[in-house]
Order: structure tokens, then sequence, then C-alpha cells
């Protein structure tokens, strides 16, 4: 009750709860995976990565679904938009199931492609894949409506169930350990759709979409899939191709390594959570959008210079703490994976900007580059540092062309 009183005294907004809420998330989320890298050793935490790494490409692939709703559930309103949530339920499901049944089918295959332990861990994490993808629709539908409280209630329960699950069933249970985190990410899950509402997916009223809506939706669904494929691309590829080049050792200290400096892209996120739905609210009362841009830019450019500076200044201290002394070899490549991701992030938020109000040349942009950093590392890997390197060009020459993009933009919208 105290802590209600001083929220409301302290007049912090359903935005302000959200930021705390996902970093509150994010805390959860790296607490659970310094665990996993303390408890198991370098070698079976690559198994662990790779599980971790696939559950970040559907986070990517199902945040398409996420995005779409996010976005129409602002623009369509009443039965409308009851209808549309529906239908995007229906193909979210479809498209999560398909999915499912490949990663259960390929199992063995992707065993061997991954050098993991086990393929039973790849089996689990199928049966999962079609609640992502549903949870993802409910997610849009808080986010586009600004219900921040219920959004937050999701990734909370998400983050809290899995952590709490997997833990229990490492120390309850003695059995291969990439079964375990496979088992507790299906768990999390099922928790993860919560709240949900049954009448969403089944409204007591159908109607038809307009032509013009279907096309709307369809173009930006395309658009879209294609930018997180990218995402995917950038943010998960180099773990992946690391995984299948390097000994599961060395793939194990990759894999802390990318958690560290990952903490600039996670931060980001909830500016790209809140970004979105505050775009295309603007443009669609008339309003200039430019300085809702020009302001999470500045945020995440701090918080990315803070962290660089941090990890260039005490990278043996930090990874000793967050992963211990077996890790400590990857302290010299600390600071600079964290410019590396510190330039994915701002370059991300200009993406997302452009693809709120419908111009699309910066998700090309990111797709080209997002290729580039892939080929890079398949053609130069003879070291973790030179993998590292590949990633700081890439992501560079990315900002770089965003930022021009921007300008170029910027002045021929002036001239119209």
């Amino acid at each position: 009750m105290q802590i209600r009183v001083i929220l409301k005294s302290k007049k912090i907004t359903p935005e302000q709860l959200f930021m705390l809420s996902v970093l509150t998330v994010n805390g959860g989320n790296y607490l659970y995976n310094l665990i996993l890298g303390r408890l198991l050793g370098p070698v079976q935490f690559a198994d662990v990565a790779v599980l971790i790494t696939l559950l970040l490409v559907l986070s990517f692939a199902a945040m398409t679904f996420q995005l779409v709703t996010a976005k129409f559930s602002v623009i369509f309103e009443n039965q409308l938009f009851k209808n549309f949530v529906a239908k995007i339920y229906k193909y979210a499901f479809i498209v999560g199931l398909f999915f499912g049944l490949l990663t259960i089918f390929f199992a063995t295959q992707l065993q061997n492609i991954f050098n993991t332990s086990s393929s039973s861990m790849f089996l689990i994490f199928g049966f999962g894949i079609p609640v992502y993808f549903l949870m993802s629709v409910n997610r849009g539908v808080f986010q586009g409506k600004k219900n921040f409280k219920l959004l937050s209630m999701t990734y909370q329960f998400e983050m809290l169930s899995r952590l709490l699950i997997t833990l229990g069933l490492i120390f309850l249970l003695k059995i291969e350990s990439s079964i375990i985190i496979s088992a507790g990410i299906l768990g999390s899950l099922l928790f993860g759709l919560m709240p949900f509402k049954l009448s969403n997916v089944f409204p007591k009223k159908k109607i038809v979409l307009q032509k013009k809506h279907s096309k709307a939706i369809k173009n930006f669904f395309i658009i879209t899939a294609f930018y997180e494929l990218t995402q995917i691309i950038i943010n998960n590829s180099d773990i992946l191709l690391v995984k299948h080049y390097f000994e599961s050792y060395e793939a194990g200290l990759y894999a802390s390594l990318a958690l560290i400096g990952r903490i600039v892209y996670f931060i980001a996120w909830m500016f790209v959570m809140l970004l979105l739905p505050t775009v295309v609210q603007l443009k669609k009362d008339g309003k200039e959008t430019a300085p809702i841009l020009f302001k999470y830019i500045g945020y995440i450019a701090v918080i990315s210079i803070s962290i660089i500076l941090v990890c260039f200044s005490f990278p043996e201290l930090i990874i000793n703490i967050l992963f211990g002394e077996s890790y400590i070899a990857m302290a010299p490549l600390l600071w600079k994976y964290a410019i590396a991701t510190s330039m994915f992030a701002i370059s991300n938020i200009f993406a997302y900007y452009y693809l709120s109000l419908d111009k699309y040349a910066p998700v090309i942009i990111s797709g080209v580059f997002g290729m580039l950093q892939m080929a890079l590392v398949i053609f130069y890997h003879a070291s973790l540092e030179q993998v590292v390197h590949m990633q700081i060009i890439a992501m560079v020459l990315l900002l770089i062309i965003q930022v021009v993009f921007f300008k170029l933009d910027s002045k021929s919208s002036k001239l119209a």
C-alpha cells in the first residue's frame, strides 16, 4: 500500500513503470544466464547458449506478429480491432505450429549442426514455439493499447517462471542440463502467455476486413518480417557460427562474452517498445515525430558510452564477478564486443522509427549489413578476436549509412 502511495506521489508514468519492469526482467534474465554459466562451466554452457540463442531467434520471428498487432491496435478501434486481433492470433498459431513441427522433425540434424550433446532439447523446445507466437500477439495488443501494466506482467511471469523452474529442476533432477533448460523454457512460455483473454481469439461478432486494411496489414507484415530476419542474423548468427566453427570450450567462452556485451542492446529494446506506438500515434495526430527519435537516441548513446568505458576499464573484474575465472580469457574482447552491440542498438532505433512511418529503406539497409556481418564471420574466423572485429566493421558501417539516410530524408521532407 505504501509503495502505491509513493508511486502516485512521485507521479511515475505507465511508460516509466514499464521501463523499470523491463530493466527488472533483463536483470532476471541475466541472473538466469549467469547462474547457469557458473553452475555448468564453459563446455555445458555452450549447449545452453544454443538454446538461449534459439529462444532469441524465436523472439525476433514472433516479434513480427507483435509489432504488426501493436501498430494496428493503435489504428483500428472497436469491432474492427477485435476481428483484426482474432485473425492475427489464427495466423500466428499456424506459423508457430509450422516452425514447431520443423524443429521437432529436424531435432537430430540440429544436434549435428550445432554439436550439442542431445537432440531431446530441440524436441522439447519445438513444443513451445506455437505458444511463443500466441504470447507475442497478446503482448502486441497490450503494447499498441499502451496497457503497460499487463505488458509488464507477461514479461515478469515469463522471466520469473523460467528462473524458478530451471533452477528447481537442476537441483531436484540429475538429468542432462540441456533437457532441463529446454523444459524450463517451455514452462516459462506457458506462464508468459498470461494474462490471456480467450474472447480475443473468438470474437462474438465477425466482420470482414476491408481490402485497403488487409493490404496495409500485409505490406507492413512482410517488411517487418524481413527486418526481424535481419535482426536474427545480426544478433544471433555470431553465436551459432562460433558454435559451428569452434570447439565447445571456446564457444562457451564466446557465449559469456556475447551475454555481457549485449547489455546495451537489451536496455535499448525497452525504448523500441515505447517508440513504435508513440510514433504511430504522433503520425496519426499529424504531429512532429523526429523529437522522440532524438530523445531515445540520446538515451541509448549515453548508456552505450558508459557501458563501453566500464568494459574497457574493468574487463577482468566484470567477467570474474559475473562468470568466474574460467571465462577470464574473454576479458580483452569485452569492450570491443560492446562497441559492436552499441552501434547496432543505435542503428536499430533508426530502423524501427522509419518502420513506424512506413518508410522501408532503412530496413533494406539493415538486411544488407546483416548479411555482410554473417559473410565476414564465415570468411574470417581464424580467432574469436577476428570474429568480434568483423562485427565491429559491419555495425559501424550500418550506423553511418543509417545516419546519412536520415539526413537525406530530412532534407527531402523539408523541400517537399
